[in-house]
């Protein structure tokens, strides 16, 4: 469920399309984004733009998110990007899966933002929630 706005019109309607359980991959620039899914938002401009926290507080500003899943690798090697992410969701359940199952994960989200970061790891699927 939505809770303001965005200029950009495919991200808002992604948004606005989300509905309670589905998800949403926020990625860096690398991430492979499977053939297939229903949309697919490239933002990335150039190495680092927009960062990839950019994106996600601007998709999370707008969307009830009740659960996050993250790469196990994150980790070790983006510990700072990992914990820069977990302030965002302090009361949010965090699943840690394996890099691999990550990407097989993302062939049943509804829709994939890639941002310019170059950050290893910096991905993180959102799992919608509800107002209500």
């Amino acid at each position: 469920m939505r809770k303001g706005s965005i200029l950009h019109p495919t991200l808002n309607q992604l948004l606005t399309e989300t509905g309670h359980t589905d998800t949403i991959v926020v990625t860096d620039a690398g991430l492979p984004i499977p053939v297939g899914i229903p949309q697919r938002i490239d933002l990335a401009l150039k190495e680092g733009v927009p960062r990839f926290l950019d994106v996600l507080d601007t998709v999370v500003g707008d969307l009830l998110v009740e659960g996050i899943i993250l790469a196990e690798e994150i980790k070790t090697s983006s510990p700072e990007m990992n914990e820069a992410i977990l302030k965002r969701f302090p009361n949010v359940p965090v699943e840690y899966v394996p890099h691999i199952t990550f990407k097989e994960k993302t062939a049943h989200v509804r829709g994939a933002i890639r941002s310019g970061e170059f950050t290893s790891y910096a991905n993180i699927i959102l799992v919608a929630g509800v107002a209500y």
